[in-house]
């Protein structure tokens, strides 16, 4: 019995915790829509880990908030997202004309094009 809460007690730590290359990075907890995530941003690249459960979400849906909850909380653009409906990798476009609005503001992002797992958005601000 002991061996049982022990083991769920090791995978419910692991729900957020950062991947490869993000360990050590502050999260900062945004919430887009109906999905929260904690964003961690390295350079031009960020995680998203879906911290809130939803029920069977669709990649294409969650990574459209995702990367709102990415682009807010680096200010640049999402380039290039990848993953599954719990954590997402971005590519940032950081150029002086990649900034959207600062943080607190809403986001519409649109699908452009599916390559398999990965997925080209268009983000605009709300106005």
């Amino acid at each position: 019995m002991r061996s049982c809460v022990l083991i769920l007690c090791v995978l419910l730590t692991a729900c957020n915790t950062p991947g490869f290359g993000f360990s050590g990075i502050a999260p900062v907890r945004v919430t887009v829509g109906q999905s929260r995530f904690d964003v961690r941003v390295d350079g031009a690249r960020a995680q998203a880990i879906r911290v809130n459960p939803e029920w069977a979400p669709r990649f294409t849906s969650v990574a459209a908030r995702g990367a709102a909850a990415m682009a807010e909380v680096s200010g640049c653009r999402v380039a290039r997202i990848r993953g599954d409906q719990a954590v997402m990798l971005a590519d940032l476009d950081c150029g002086p004309d990649a900034r959207l609005l600062p943080a607190g503001h809403a986001y519409d992002c649109e699908r452009d094009h599916v390559y398999g797992r990965a997925t080209e958005l268009t983000c605009t601000p709300r106005l």
